[in-house]
């Protein structure tokens, strides 16, 4: 069995306060439980690590000193800013594996992640800290895992290098694929424009056609998809495009297409309040069938078993 629960769905940056109570406020971290393996595996270090590290204080420590591993999309501030806030980092005895996109920039994995724990950014030093931290960068293919856990990776559309996670273990699977857009053609597409390039321009749309579709093989037949959906259609259209995220209707086109059992919309846009999810709600979640997926927009605290 795999646990999943939500500590932060929210994108881009922290919004606590009145109107983002129900759906939450603090940005990207997920927790995956392995119960009959006493295994506990975490994706991205956004603001909502601090209360998942609160919790494995009360929760996990009493039996034991901590071991984890912290799986990272990409390295933007929102999916990292919480890495300093990580309780069990300050106990000696605690082991935490970070693994993430290797880079193409000379900075390490270690110096973005561990780097905010400088002082010039913060009162205390990750030499400081009692926890055992071993960084190891991935790229795109297939780990065995151990304990019968397989993990699959795949680069997705951002300004930066990111990775979705395909986990399988026994019969279920379990997909992310966040912070993502569709892939589109770089190249010139008019004929009119003086740039254009036939051969360019049908290579280009080639080549994006290929990666939209090597993504949905990837989240192919998944049982939980947590996708990015950070816009709607028209907003993705009126000049969001480029900025990394998807709009809700592609998320959902994309799972129907891949056959997937259960939809997570996740990486909420700040500005949307609990009243205008609860309005895109009405519109767009529902509750599966045989054919459809389930499909409805992650909150924090919530938990799902597969």
């Amino acid at each position: 069995m795999m646990k999943i629960k939500f500590w932060g769905v929210r994108g881009s940056i922290p919004c606590p306060g009145p109107l983002t109570m129900k759906y939450g406020g603090n940005t990207a971290c997920i927790e995956l439980r392995f119960p009959e393996l006493n295994r506990l595996i975490i994706i991205d270090a956004g603001s909502g690590l601090r209360e998942l590290g609160n919790y494995m204080m009360a929760h996990d420590l009493p039996n034991g000193p901590i071991k984890t591993e912290i799986y990272l999309t990409h390295t933007h501030w929102d999916h990292i800013m919480g890495f300093p806030f990580f309780t069990p980092l300050y106990i000696p005895g605690t082991k935490v594996k970070v693994c993430g996109p290797v880079s193409y920039e000379k900075d390490t994995l270690e110096k973005i992640v561990g780097g905010q724990l400088t002082y010039r950014y913060f009162p205390v030093r990750e030499v400081e800290l009692g926890a055992e931290i071993k960084y190891f960068p991935l790229k795109e293919g297939s780990l065995d895992l151990g304990d019968g856990i397989k993990l699959t990776t795949k680069y997705l559309n951002h300004p930066i290098l990111c990775l979705g996670y395909r986990f399988e273990y026994k019969d279920k699977v379990f997909c992310t694929a966040y912070d993502t857009e569709p892939f589109a053609n770089v190249f010139v597409s008019d004929p009119q424009d003086p740039a254009y390039d036939e051969m360019m321009a049908e290579e280009g749309a080639q080549v994006a056609a290929e990666q939209n579709q090597a993504v949905e093989n990837f989240i192919a037949g998944a049982d939980l998809l947590i996708h990015d959906s950070q816009y709607t259609a028209a907003e993705y259209a009126a000049g969001k495009q480029g900025w990394g995220h998807s709009s809700i209707e592609f998320a959902i086109a994309q799972a129907k297409r891949a056959k997937v059992k259960s939809l997570a919309l996740f990486h909420h846009e700040p500005i949307r309040t609990d009243d205008q999810y609860d309005a895109l709600a009405d519109i767009y979640c529902q509750d599966g069938s045989a054919d459809e997926p389930r499909i409805f927009f992650a909150r924090e605290g919530m938990e799902i078993e597969l």
